[in-house]
């Protein structure tokens, strides 16, 4: 980073009920100020809390929040009150879905707004809280310039083999295809990776972001070549509340020998799916793996997380045409190592020998020495890749 960039760069990651965000103070030597979020957003029991760079807090409240526009009003508020020494240069988004012209970060302009409200229809479930966020922040901020960093770019390059669905050909230019997400944690993790393992990140790669989204992608030479989502994340793997792939017949019966209607069959997919579906009590891991012992249905939740994984990673090494390293990352992937453990399971045959110690305690190479499959545990930081973007653009003018 050089010294003419934004000095102050405000992240934004928006999801449907919450608001996580970041402060950087950016230049030749990067730094985080504070983060936190606004959690409950639309619901009872509204939380904002923030915390410094140490994790030290800095506030914690229980307003009520109503929608995203009063989640952006609180968090401006507060930083202008209470820290009106962070000025705010520049606000970076995260945002979901770039369609199939966005491959890189982009000012956000009327006009690219109009074309992401185009886009909303490819993702309805991330979309508009994205863009109501954008929108408070150009009338909070008038004056910061505002940056979208689009989670779909880092599969773009991907060969169209990959991305294509065996539907008629019209239907591609229409931009039905397979666009892949979690992009800036995939960017974000390669980075880090060159840093720490060099060649290895330029070798045969599978990256595991495993959280309440969950996804994997095939990496070769730094570039994605495979993912596991599609056209829209609710695609591939199983998730906290989605379901990931279905048989298209399973939607069709649900549609039209069930009565359901599509608002009906989309709230079931996104929303009542995946880990809460099966178990029918929680879509957090950690709620199931304490409760797997004395609860079946929690424990098959669980297994067919596992399961499904297991399966997806066969395939994206067989996709990459072999494999060097697999990288666990986000919140359950950092985090859990029973689930490592339980997708790595049988899976000697492609290289992969966990060390039982490393993986428990989540060192960051958890396989046995002399494996032919490198396997690591790392965070991953998609704000900080948000605010290099914001400020690399903005830095070019």
């Amino acid at each position: 980073m050089t010294d003419d960039c934004p000095r102050h760069v405000l992240t934004m990651n928006s999801g449907s009920s919450s608001l996580k965000f970041s402060l950087y103070r950016m230049g030749p030597a990067e730094s985080l100020i504070l983060a936190g979020s606004v959690d409950r957003i639309g619901l009872r029991g509204g939380r904002f809390s923030a915390a410094d760079a140490s994790g030290k807090p800095l506030a914690e409240e229980h307003p009520d929040v109503p929608d995203h526009d009063a989640a952006m009003k609180l968090l401006l508020d507060w930083l202008k009150r209470d820290r009106p020494e962070h000025g705010i240069d520049a606000i970076g988004h995260r945002v979901v879905h770039g369609g199939p012209r966005f491959t890189e970060p982009q000012q956000i302009t009327a006009e690219l707004l109009r074309e992401l409200d185009d886009l909303i229809r490819l993702a309805p479930e991330h979309l508009p809280h994205e863009l109501r966020v954008i929108r408070a922040s150009q009338r909070h901020y008038p004056s910061a310039a505002q940056v979208a960093c689009f989670d779909t770019a880092f599969h773009r390059r991907m060969p169209e083999v990959a991305q294509r669905y065996p539907l008629p050909r019209s239907l591609w230019h229409e931009g039905v295809r397979r666009y892949g997400f979690h992009g800036l944690s995939y960017e974000y993790i390669v980075g880090k990776l060159r840093e720490e393992a060099g060649a290895a990140a330029e070798g045969r790669l599978i990256i595991a972001h495993l959280g309440n989204g969950a996804s994997m992608a095939a990496v070769r030479g730094g570039v994605s070549v495979e993912t596991t989502m599609g056209l829209t994340p609710t695609g591939g793997l199983m998730m906290g509340t989605r379901s990931g792939d279905l048989d298209p017949g399973v939607l069709l019966y649900l549609l039209e020998e069930k009565g359901r209607s599509p608002a009906t069959v989309d709230y079931l997919v996104n929303q009542r799916a995946g880990l809460i579906g099966v178990s029918e009590s929680s879509s957090d891991m950690r709620d199931l793996l304490q409760r797997a012992s004395e609860d079946p249905h929690a424990a098959q939740a669980v297994e067919l997380f596992c399961y499904t994984a297991r399966k997806s990673l066969g395939a994206l090494a067989t996709a990459l045409g072999g494999l060097e390293t697999l990288v666990f990352t986000a919140g359950v992937g950092a985090n859990a190592p029973s689930i490592r453990g339980r997708i790595c399971e049988g899976l000697e045959f492609l290289g992969i020998r966990l060390d039982a110690d490393r993986n428990l305690a989540g060192q960051p190479v958890i396989s046995r020495d002399g494996s032919p499959v490198t396997v690591r545990v790392m965070k991953t930081d998609e704000e900080l890749v948000i605010a290099r973007h914001t400020c690399e653009l903005l830095r070019r003018g």
